[in-house]
């Protein structure tokens, strides 16, 4: 038996409850890693704080799943990795570019491989980014301050992709498609 249950709606924390709610409209479901995450009430609003302030960058959705899909490869969390694979390529990233970034590689088009260059280079060195990382961003097209942008999302696939490595949710079955295993890449 699992330490951290699957809670639904109706069985989550009070104070969880609402999250879950909102998850439930934006997806349809209430996805496992939340429904796991809502055994901690701190947990999953500070993630859906996160979550929606990401959301709501100057990025464009087909860059943020780039990124999130980046941070699960190089987190290596397999349940992260099919999610965002299916939410990347709904967002209209190229199914080539997918698969890239599955293997550890880097998508194709200059500003979808500067965001995901950037993004492991932050996890890998534990945000310790040299000058040239940061121009080469620049150079690809962004502002400074979208550097700052890429951290949030780094910080939101954080919580997410360390849940999932803690609570080993299962994947639900739109997702199966898109299984990966961390030694795959």
């Amino acid at each position: 038996m699992s330490r951290f249950p699957l809670y639904a709606i109706d069985t989550a924390p009070e104070q969880s409850k609402p999250v879950l709610q909102q998850l439930q409209q934006t997806f349809g479901i209430v996805p496992n890693i939340a429904a796991k995450m809502a055994a901690s009430p701190v947990l999953i609003n500070g993630f859906i704080g996160l979550f929606q302030r990401v959301h709501t960058s100057s990025l464009s959705e087909a860059q943020i799943q780039v990124l999130l899909l980046t941070n699960a490869v190089t987190n290596a969390s397999e349940w992260a990795v099919a999610f965002h694979s299916a939410l990347a390529l709904q967002q209209g990233v190229e199914h080539a570019d997918v698969d890239a970034i599955r293997a550890g590689g880097v998508p194709h088009g200059a500003q979808d491989a500067a965001l995901s260059t950037l993004a492991r280079a932050l996890i890998e060195t534990r945000g310790r980014i040299g000058e040239m990382e940061q121009e080469r961003f620049i150079a690809a097209g962004f502002r400074a301050e979208q550097i700052l942008e890429v951290i949030a999302v780094v910080a939101a696939s954080t919580i997410t992709n360390y849940t999932g490595s803690v609570t080993q949710p299962p994947l639900e079955a739109p997702f199966e498609t898109f299984a990966w295993r961390a030694g795959a890449r």
